[in-house]
């Protein structure tokens, strides 16, 4: 394939080809707009010198470094969300920023409000996910004493310190899958959740609104107490094994966290597709597959992409403009996976 020259590259931007020599020299001061669409039109055809453009353009932008702290590093889903967030910044045009991402070996509050502490002075901004914790409150407490806007991402934490919460409304995301169980399970019968722990104020809301819906509309249905999974795939398993043996009239499982691996493995050992409807949350390749034999009724998913534009946008915001006074969320739609929609 011919390699595009500079004649492609002012032709696909709309400019002369002086105008594009310009760009891509720096010999003479050109309009921001008119470098910017030299760029883009670099990246489109692949142009060598796009690279050198955008670094160009970016030399005088204001620089920020923003920190984003997730769970399980080796996950499908926090592997995306790590890819996303730091794709996601690097196409901002209004500054430079540079992204450290970091992983939680383990759901211990202790270990989230170090790797806090660590940040402090080294970046501008934090996001995270993880434990709502008296620890990890005051962590947050001492960044925003030090000028460091800290997010939280997914399931809230530090309400009141925190600069904004950023992900679903947990509560509804709850109701809803109260609803899609109701209306999905073969008949009445009993149902079982899994939270990852009782520190995930994510997991707590959607169990909260799990319980509601059914309390509210579906009275007939049996809520067995819920289980603690600390997010695993292999104690998911054992406990819905266990589960499933002593009660055989169960008709429902949600999984309001991580380990569905564990669970999806369980029904497909002792179970026929659509005899127990599975809920859990985000779409994974374990959960796409799932969901393509039937094992999986519904995956409730997060809107990866409109997070990072959200978070990154805030971060900026609060570095730019100064802390609120008013803490906030932000409530994104959430997305609802059946087989026929993949």
């Amino acid at each position: 394939m011919r390699r595009p020259t500079i004649a492609d590259l002012a032709k696909e931007a709309g400019v002369s080809l002086a105008t594009a020599d310009r760009v891509l020299n720096g010999r003479l001061k050109v309009r921001e707009e008119t470098a910017r669409r030299v760029q883009d039109a670099a990246q489109r055809i692949g142009y060598h010198g796009a690279n050198a453009i955008r670094a160009r353009l970016m030399a005088d932008l204001p620089e920020r470094h923003f920190a984003l702290i997730l769970q399980k590093e080796r996950h499908p889903f926090y592997q995306d969300f790590a890819r996303e967030f730091q794709d996601h910044a690097a196409q901002v045009a209004s500054h430079r920023i540079r992204v450290t991402v970091r992983f939680a070996q383990s759901t211990l509050p202790g270990e989230l409000e170090q790797m806090l502490m660590s940040l402090a002075g080294k970046v501008d901004a934090v996001a995270a996910t993880g434990l709502d914790h008296h620890k990890v409150t005051a962590a947050v407490s001492d960044l925003r004493a030090r000028g460091i806007p800290t997010f939280s991402l997914l399931s809230d934490f530090a309400q009141g310190v925190r600069e904004s919460y950023v992900g679903t409304n947990n509560i509804k995301v709850g109701r809803s899958v109260g609803w899609l169980i109701s209306k999905i399970a073969l008949r009445p019968g009993k149902v079982a959740v899994f939270i990852g722990g009782h520190r995930f104020h994510g997991h707590e809301l959607r169990e909260t609104g799990f319980r509601s819906y059914f309390r509210e509309y579906a009275p007939e249905f049996d809520l067995l107490s819920p289980q603690v999974n600390l997010e695993t795939r292999q104690l998911t398993y054992e406990a819905v094994t266990e589960l499933l043996e002593r009660h055989p009239d169960i008709v429902g499982i949600y999984c309001a966290g991580g380990g569905m691996e564990g669970a999806i493995a369980a029904l497909r050992e002792s179970r026929k597709p659509g005899d127990v409807t599975l809920v859990v949350n985000e779409l994974t390749p374990d959960t796409r597959e799932a969901l393509q034999d039937r094992t999986l009724a519904v995956v409730i998913s997060t809107p990866l992409r409109q997070v990072c534009q959200e978070t990154v946008a805030l971060m900026i915001q609060a570095c730019d403009q100064g802390m609120t006074d008013n803490p906030g969320q932000r409530f994104l739609p959430f997305q609802i996976w059946t087989p026929e929609s993949l």
